[in-house]
């Protein structure tokens, strides 16, 4: 079998979506379908999970076709591979920059090669071309329903990166808490931590500053910051207002965007102030073998789907 897979693409957008996918994990998942292509990534304790999906109508052109034998008809294929990211990096290095000088990229993936070719089309004719060897896998599927939290808000995207810049580089976990009449971010710290030696940042928000506020159950969670900055960096590209969707803590919370063109989530795991620790007991994210082999391990959590074709079939299906 022969898979190919052809594209031109907005280059601002994707490499800030290499970046964003970066943060999770040292490696990414490259999977191309026939509805266009997603870049997914879980970290080691798969606490933190991400996927960007870029619709075929995002490219100027887009191609995805695998032929079997020259006798045979031609038929569709997924072709599923896994990146090391720090060989990707180099590619969409300094994005501002090269964003001025690249005219167009296109990405092309073979598997009998077992390589991903990115070629770079430059002013005044220069071309660059980078070959990656990538993995064949099974493709990555998180863990969980985001349209079953009881929480929901909607706020553009620079007005949640005007209040992370308020954190410092060093803070790992911040506190998201909500109740109907406010909205409030605070730095997370542990109990023995030195106060006087310690700075503490606390924001609150009033509900008119979002775009659509739905607080069912008063809660507080807290999440690692690290990978929100990243979802932030790519958000504020496309100006695509960003959905947060959580419960309680110790279950995981949803970072996402959408719009005609893309689509974008970053689900995280939240501290168990019980056991104080992260976990990945209500997340995962698993490839289609591991969710068979752990059987009934999955009783509790319906499998998040790229589409809202899919969430309705897997909504009538059993949960995982």
């Amino acid at each position: 079998l022969k898979c190919v897979l052809q594209c031109f693409l907005s280059w601002a957008v994707f490499g800030r979506a290499i970046h964003a996918i970066a943060r999770i994990s040292d490696e990414f998942w490259f999977d191309p379908i026939e509805k266009g292509l997603a870049l997914r990534s879980v970290n080691s304790s798969r606490s933190a999970y991400a996927c960007v999906f870029f619709s075929s109508m995002f490219f100027q052109h887009y191609c995805w076709t695998a032929v079997s034998q020259p006798c045979q008809n031609e038929k569709q294929l997924s072709l599923p591979c896994k990146l090391i990211i720090k060989s990707v990096l180099p590619v969409f290095r300094c994005v501002n920059v090269l964003e001025r000088n690249v005219e167009k990229c296109s990405i092309s993936t073979s598997p009998s090669d077992h390589h991903i070719t990115f070629q770079l089309l430059c002013r005044h004719g220069v071309v660059k071309t980078y070959n990656l060897t990538f993995q064949e896998c099974d493709p990555l599927q998180a863990v969980f329903a985001k349209h079953m939290c009881p929480n929901i808000l909607k706020v553009h995207s620079r007005l949640l990166a005007d209040v992370m810049i308020h954190f410092p580089t060093s803070q790992e976990e911040i506190t998201l808490s909500v109740t109907p009449m406010k909205v409030c971010f605070k730095s997370y710290t542990e109990e023995d931590t030195d106060f006087s030696r310690t700075m503490l940042t606390e924001i609150q928000l009033s509900p008119e500053e979002f775009d659509y506020f739905q607080v069912g159950v008063d809660s507080e969670v807290t999440f690692c910051l690290k990978e929100l900055r990243g979802l932030l960096a790519f958000s504020e590209a496309t100006s695509v207002p960003v959905s947060i969707h959580f419960d309680r803590c110790g279950k995981p919370i949803a970072f996402s965007l959408e719009d005609l063109l893309l689509e974008a989530s970053f689900i995280l795991a939240t501290l168990c102030e019980a056991e104080k620790e992260f976990h990945s007991l209500f997340f995962g994210a698993v490839s289609y073998k591991e969710k068979e082999a752990l059987g009934d391990t999955f009783q509790s959590l319906v499998t998040a789907s790229d589409t809202e074709e899919e969430l309705g079939a897997l909504q009538s299906s059993p949960v995982l």
